[in-house]
């Protein structure tokens, strides 16, 4: 199983700058960790707090970064495909390995508003832009009339050098079946508790079958945290867990000492799944990067057992 990190990219600072420094110095931990690939996500309007946009910070981050994977999260309907595939391609040109595209659908009103998208049209908007955004990515000459977007005549430049990898983000039984039949790989939400995780890995299996197609990267997003010992770990991330931590129940997130955690995410490689995306759960910086840091202890436990 490998281990990811997706460093939180929404921060309440007075000086915008600590923000940006704390995620470039989360990124240089995370590759001294030796994790197995970095990601940024994305929202938008997310106005008082700072929120650091994935395509401008990834380009920072990569100066950090190793030739692991990375890649950002992109909420395609908000996105222009010519221009998301432009910002794409400028990114794997900057990265020294393989480039990531994870997408979703995206969701919450007020977003969607602010970017003048309807939310009724997120399905068609995915599909097509999707379609247009790989062929472009591919060298292709893209004119696609057929839908929300209507392009002609479109080609871009720089194209990555080997081609993109999309996962794509999926709760519901339909979503599943779009990723399944759409995307290079799957990525399960952070809310699922365990017996929720091994339903829909399970599910994302039978839909790659069902569709005749290889299932490639079984991912799954988990928060966590890795404590000095069992004690540390409740110190830090069980404050916060009780607090009630993004809404999410408290078996949805992963915390205790290296080998704790090692257990605990072990049992999602017998679910299916091939990597573990891992936000972290600590809130002060210093916390976060200790908590990278013994990270790297469980991603080498894993990758030995």
């Amino acid at each position: 199983m490998r281990i990811g990190v997706s460093l939180k990219s929404t921060y309440s600072v007075g000086d915008p700058r600590t923000g940006a420094h704390h995620m470039i110095e989360r990124a240089a931990a995370a590759r001294d960790a030796n994790l197995d690939s970095l990601f940024v996500g994305d929202h938008h309007a997310t106005g008082p707090f700072a929120y650091y946009q994935n395509v401008a910070i990834m380009g920072r981050l990569l100066a950090e970064w190793s030739d692991a994977p990375a890649g950002v999260l992109m909420l395609l309907p908000l996105w222009h495909p010519v221009l998301a595939a432009e910002q794409l391609g400028t990114l794997a040109a900057v990265a020294r390995g393989r480039f990531v595209l994870q997408c979703a659908v995206g969701g919450g009103a007020e977003q969607f508003a602010a970017m003048g998208v309807p939310l009724r049209e997120r399905k068609a908007r995915f599909e097509q832009g999707l379609d247009i955004l790989r062929r472009l990515l591919a060298g292709e000459e893209v004119t696609s009339t057929d839908g929300p977007y209507r392009v002609e005549g479109a080609r871009i430049a720089p194209v990555p050098a080997e081609p993109l990898e999309v996962w794509i983000g999926a709760t519901a039984p339909a979503a599943i079946d779009r990723a399944a039949r759409l995307g290079d790989g799957w990525m399960a939400n952070a809310p699922l508790v365990p017996d929720e995780a091994a339903e829909q890995a399970a599910r994302y299996l039978a839909r790659c079958e069902a569709h005749g197609r290889a299932p490639g990267v079984v991912a799954i997003r988990r928060d966590v945290h890795v404590g000095a010992d069992h004690d540390d770990a409740e110190r830090v991330a069980g404050a916060v867990v009780d607090a009630g931590y993004r809404g999410f129940r408290p078996a949805a997130c992963t915390y205790g000492s290296v080998d704790e955690v090692g257990e605990q995410l072990a049992t999602y490689a017998t679910m299916g799944y091939t990597d573990v995306i891992v936000r972290l759960l600590a809130e002060e910086h210093t916390e976060v990067l200790a908590s990278l840091e013994r990270l790297g202890s469980v991603r080498e436990a894993l990758r030995d057992a």
